[in-house]
Formats: C-alpha cells, sequence, structure tokens
C-alpha cells in the first residue's frame, strides 16, 4: 500500500493527493503532524530513498526547523540523532512525502510520481 504523509494545511500536499487520487490508485493518507512516523518506520523510508540523504527529509524552510536552528546543527548530528529529531515532530520532515513499496518523492512533482507509481 502506498503512504502518503501530510500535513492537512499544506496547499501542495493537498495537489499532490488529488493527482494521485484522480488516477485511482490507493493511498493511506497519514497526517504527518498528528502522527509522525516512528524512528523505526523512518530508518525503513530512508532504506528505501535512493535518491535522498537523510538532511533530505528536512523542512528546512519551516518554522520548527529554524526555531531549533537546526540549519547550524545538523553538520554535527549523526544519523541516529537526526532519526530521532525526525520522528518527535512531523512539522521537522519535508512534505508531502509518498512512500511506495520501493521508492520515495519528497514534495511533488507530476513526472516523480508518476515514474514510482507506474512501476
Amino acid at each position: 500500500m502506498n503512504k502518503y504523509y501530510e500535513y492537512k494545511k499544506c496547499s501542495t500536499c493537498r495537489k499532490g493527493k488529488k493527482y494521485i487520487e484522480d488516477k485511482g490508485i490507493n493511498l493511506e493518507v497519514i497526517d504527518m503532524v498528528e502522527e509522525p512516523p516512528s524512528e523505526y518506520e523512518l530508518k525503513d523510508i530512508v532504506s528505501k530513498a535512493d535518491n535522498y540523504e537523510i538532511d533530505d527529509f528536512f523542512n528546512t524552510r519551516g518554522k520548527v526547523f529554524k526555531d531549533l536552528g537546526l540549519k547550524e546543527k545538523l553538520d554535527t548530528m549523526s544519523f541516529d540523532e537526526k532519526i530521532e529529531l525526525l520522528s518527535s515532530d512531523g512539522m521537522l520532515i519535508k512534505r508531502p512525502m509518498l512512500v511506495t513499496e520501493s521508492a520515495v518523492v519528497l514534495g511533488f512533482k507530476e513526472e516523480q510520481y508518476d515514474a514510482v507509481l507506474n512501476d
């Protein structure tokens, strides 16, 4: 089952979800703020994300990221520390996040969605 992590107030998340639903593709929609992925889930997601590094999962434009001063701290954090931080607050995760059996897409670009959903 494809999982779609979203923030309901995000217009890009709504566009991405509509795009997938309009194609008739089944989707498990998860509110990433109310139910952020666990550390275990994030490690699994990151392991599928061949085209992303762990730092790419951070919502660097978000208020929480800036308030925590993470721009200066990320370089000194371990992988496990980053996973723990991401799982602690869904607002830290780049959104939307589409997770299929074999791939991950951060953000919404039609061509990227088509590539992973048509496998």
